[in-house]
């Protein structure tokens, strides 16, 4: 008898790895298109006419700890993304973060960019950057970048388009 049921035991195992393989099989193709749902999603809610996306990049943490940036488009304020130390930290590691991607109508727009945060001396610091770009059929891609500025012992702030 125990010869039996060792060899139905075998069996039912092998089924089972059979159907455990389908299973996985299966959440990998629910993965595959799930990835590409959300591409499609994604080009149809920002096709790339009338893409924008704004990043930031940091190079700091001698003369500006960053707490937040406020970013306003054409006079409406389209995000207010507060930094965490945890956040910071990803930021860092990252080098860089997306602030904003959407949908822009051709032609002339200003990006005006808020920084608040502390200073050398604990001191609180709050910078803005105003920056004027065109708007063509191609996406535009727009770094914000935050770095120290060793020769004058203060942080820099800059807007650049990528080509």
């Amino acid at each position: 008898m125990a010869p039996a049921t060792a060899a139905r035991s075998r069996r039912g195992t092998g089924k089972f790895q059979s159907l455990d393989k389908q299973i996985q099989d299966v959440k990998q193709e629910v993965l595959d298109l799930t990835a590409t749902c959300l591409c499609l999603k994604r080009s149809c809610l920002f096709p790339a006419s009338t893409q924008v996306a704004v990043f930031l990049s940091v190079d700091v943490g001698e003369f500006f700890q960053l707490d937040s940036v406020q970013l306003k488009l054409d006079n409406k304020m389209v995000t207010n993304y507060l930094y965490t130390s945890a956040r910071m930290a990803a930021l860092l590691r990252e080098a860089y973060s997306g602030c904003i991607c959407g949908n822009l109508r051709t032609g002339k727009h200003e990006l005006v960019a808020v920084f608040t945060g502390k200073g050398t001396h604990e001191r609180d610091y709050k910078r803005a950057t105003t920056h004027i770009f065109e708007k063509q059929t191609e996406p535009k891609l727009i770094e914000l970048k935050i770095r120290d500025l060793q020769k004058k012992l203060q942080p820099e702030f800059e807007v650049k388009e990528s080509k």
